[in-house]
């Protein structure tokens, strides 16, 4: 991602607290239009509190985010995601009473508004299921467009999840743990595509991991979190030599 490209996300000093755990302790760093990072740190670390920060369904005690030039730091969770900023959870999230294909177009039609519309063209319907067909062809998910939820893999369910959340086309793209609970030779698979599809549409993506060996193979940008601060923010060779980050995450990294 080249440093000339203008700042979608900065965070400005982010503190929360709940009790008297501290959170998010002054968290800054500047996200490009683009651009992917991915946030790693110790259970505790603050990494799940900050994504809630961002999309809104936390309130940080101070600090400001700016998205696009804006302080959405009051904004709701839903004014967040019509301004392009829509995240997907580390537990799936998808209607399993619907096929593969219905949960696709389901999340279009909420984004055009469709249903809400006294009289919804049938222009307006047939372009929903284009780029339903569209989405599902992205994530390779075309063959199973006709299957439930629950007849998928572990792996191809995150990657529905993680579809759902991409056919609301946001600028931000906020992905929790999007490996867990699948199955390793998965996992790598899973990565590689979401970070192909990011890269295709030129959106900017979070990524909260926890397999290193994923995080370190498929990462550019990494912002390790300690105790609620940016312990470190730089590329995976920076990470790697880093002391400090040594200590924390001994056990994950150079086991």
């Amino acid at each position: 991602m080249s440093s000339d490209s203008p700042v979608l996300l900065e965070l400005r000093d982010l503190r929360k607290s709940f009790g008297n755990v501290r959170a998010l302790d002054g968290v800054s760093f500047r996200l490009r239009k683009g651009e992917k990072i991915t946030i790693i740190g110790p259970n505790g670390a603050g990494k799940t509190t900050l994504v809630n920060a961002i999309s809104g369904y936390i309130r940080p005690d101070s600090g400001s985010i700016i998205f696009n030039g804006i302080d959405i730091t009051r904004k709701s969770p839903v004014e967040r995601v019509k301004m392009g900023i829509v995240r997907s959870f580390q537990l799936v999230s998808v209607f399993n009473n619907l096929t593969v294909f219905e949960n696709i177009l389901a999340s279009i039609i909420s984004r055009k508004d469709l249903l809400r519309k006294p009289i919804t063209p049938f222009i307006n319907i047939e372009d929903a299921i284009n780029e339903a067909e569209e989405i599902l062809t992205l994530f390779g998910l075309d063959s199973k467009s006709h299957l439930y939820p629950l007849d998928l893999s572990q792996g191809d369910r995150k990657l529905l999840d993680i579809a759902v959340a991409f056919a609301l086309r946001p600028f931000l793209l906020m992905l929790d743990e999007p490996t867990s609970g699948v199955a390793t030779k998965e996992k790598h698979s899973i990565m590689a595509k979401i970070y192909e599809i990011l890269d295709k549409t030129g959106t900017a993506g979070i990524v909260i991991e926890h397999d290193m060996d994923v995080v370190f193979k498929h990462s550019k940008r990494i912002v390790v979190m300690h105790q609620g601060k940016v312990l470190v923010d730089g590329d995976p060779e920076e990470i790697r030599k880093n002391d400090s980050v040594k200590q924390i995450l001994m056990g994950e990294i150079y086991a």
